[in-house]
């Protein structure tokens, strides 16, 4: 079975995910993907270069920071650039979870834009990490050391999470403890499964 993880920044999802490697499960992790297909060598760098030129390069490596310059604000920009990425990371995706997939197995795709990119039909069923908006601002000051304004734009710019939440078949609720959290995801796998991996 085929598990979808979701959510918005600052709500928890990496200690989520983290947790489930933890437990033994398979974990695609579209972020990571992402990463390899823009790392030296790359399968998305002859694409990127064709797209936005040689100024986000040095050499032959990515300058993510100039590159980020470039299409932050410009929807025209950043569309392009979605357009090169989101169907490669979508087909690893695919092939990672096809690979992995079994009777009596569940794996998870930790995929952070996983309705936005309409990716909800590859997986049987989908949980959303949610948080309060206020514990998402706290984490986001003290993890990406942001100021207050900043982080508000950066959960804004992002798809309601209240529309993730009622998409969703489960909602784990990441506002307490990690313990807490963790007793959540040990009850959401039981509930689907009484024979979870140890």
């Amino acid at each position: 079975m085929k598990i979808g993880l979701t959510g918005s920044i600052a709500c928890g999802k990496s200690t989520v995910s983290g947790y489930l490697r933890e437990l033994g499960y398979f974990v695609a992790d579209a972020d990571a993907i992402s990463r390899s297909l823009t790392a030296p060598g790359g399968q998305a760098l002859p694409l990127l270069r064709k797209a936005f030129g040689d100024g986000i390069f040095d050499g032959d490596v990515l300058s993510r920071q100039r590159l980020g310059r470039l299409v932050f604000g410009d929807a025209e920009k950043r569309g392009r650039l979605n357009a090169i990425l989101h169907p490669l990371i979508i087909r690893t995706v695919h092939d990672e979870l096809a690979a992995h997939d079994a009777p009596d197995t569940l794996v998870f795709g930790d995929v952070p834009l996983l309705y936005e990119c309409g990716m909800a039909h590859m997986f049987d069923r989908i949980f959303v990490v949610s948080a309060s908006r206020e514990t998402q601002i706290a984490r986001l000051l003290m993890r990406d050391g942001l100021s207050r304004e900043d982080a508000q734009r950066r959960i804004d710019a992002q798809m309601p999470l209240e529309r993730k939440r009622a998409l969703a078949d489960a909602v784990i609720d990441s506002d307490g403890s990690i313990e807490d959290t963790r007793a959540q995801v040990r009850a959401l796998i039981d509930s689907i499964t009484p024979r979870r991996k140890a």
